[in-house]
């Protein structure tokens, strides 16, 4: 029985998480949010237990390597914009299957979180099909670059708590993208390239509101467990974060996405107690 003959959402987030195939999954995952908006896609009155987190379905490319491995290019050829891109590409394709993740894991949650997690999905799935059809414009495709797997790794982690989650993927990991986009919009518009700056400034604008979405659960796991936020945000950044976190930090667009002023404090704290 396939996710759609079952109707149960979350056979249809363990299926877009198992497929591997990189025309395949965006396809699937757009497939599936649409079924859920029409209601053919629905939450069963028994949710069941997820399996235990493990590597999502994945093409055979891009090679994964140590972050460190990567190769910096410059923006001056053909092949550093498309590595640029490639990366940014990559950021979306895995943000896909976080998502799925965030539905298929977390199962004691009300409807509109679920409902929330599979608009963000579908968002990222056409951001990701955006950047690829770039990225072929350019003469390159999705996987002619190696990457990295620290989003997935940090999903990992944060397996057994939907608090956990909420803090540091959304808005430690994906809020990056708020602090760097604005940057590399202006070198590109700089460089005349508008068809990237286009699909950048639709991923910013709509990163916000993922982020957002974070902020919002977040703070509402909060409240069920009745743990203050800031502290407890606090106290993930310093268990889970310390390595990842590199300023400047987007104010605005931080703020925009549910930051309010203590938590961009903390953020300066962590990162300079980090780097001592």
């Amino acid at each position: 029985m396939d996710a759609l003959t079952s109707g149960n959402v979350f056979d249809a987030a363990a299926a877009c998480l198992a497929e591997g195939r990189v025309e395949a999954k965006p396809v699937l995952t757009r497939e599936m949010a649409a079924a859920f908006q029409d209601g053919s896609l629905a939450i069963p009155a028994t949710r069941g237990t997820p399996l235990p987190i493990r590597m999502p379905g994945r093409p055979t490319k891009p090679e994964l390597v140590e972050p460190r491995l990567l190769r910096k290019r410059g923006f001056g050829s053909t092949e550093g914009l498309a590595s640029f891109i490639h990366a940014v590409a990559h950021i979306e394709f895995n943000a896909i299957d976080l998502a799925w993740d965030a539905v298929y894991r977390f199962r004691d949650m009300p409807e509109d979180y679920y409902r929330d997690w599979i608009k963000v999905a579908d968002d990222e799935a056409r951001h990701f099909t955006l950047l690829r059809a770039r990225l072929k414009s350019l003469g390159y495709d999705y996987g002619d670059f190696p990457a990295h797997n620290g989003l997935w790794e940090m999903a990992e982690k944060t397996a057994h708590s939907g608090l956990a989650r909420m803090a540091l993927v959304p808005r430690v990991l994906e809020a990056r993208g708020l602090d760097v986009t604005p940057s590399m919009i202006e070198r590109l518009k700089s460089l005349g390239d508008r068809e990237t700056v286009a699909i950048l400034e639709i991923i910013l604008a709509e990163e916000v509101s993922h982020v957002a979405c974070g902020s919002r659960w977040f703070r509402w796991l909060c409240a069920r467990e009745v743990v203050e936020p800031r502290e407890t945000f606090k106290h993930l950044l310093e268990a889970y974060a310390k390595s990842v976190l590199h300023g400047p930090y987007n104010r605005e667009a931080r703020l925009a996405a549910g930051f309010d002023l203590e938590e961009l404090e903390d953020l300066f704290l962590v990162e300079r107690i980090a780097s001592l």
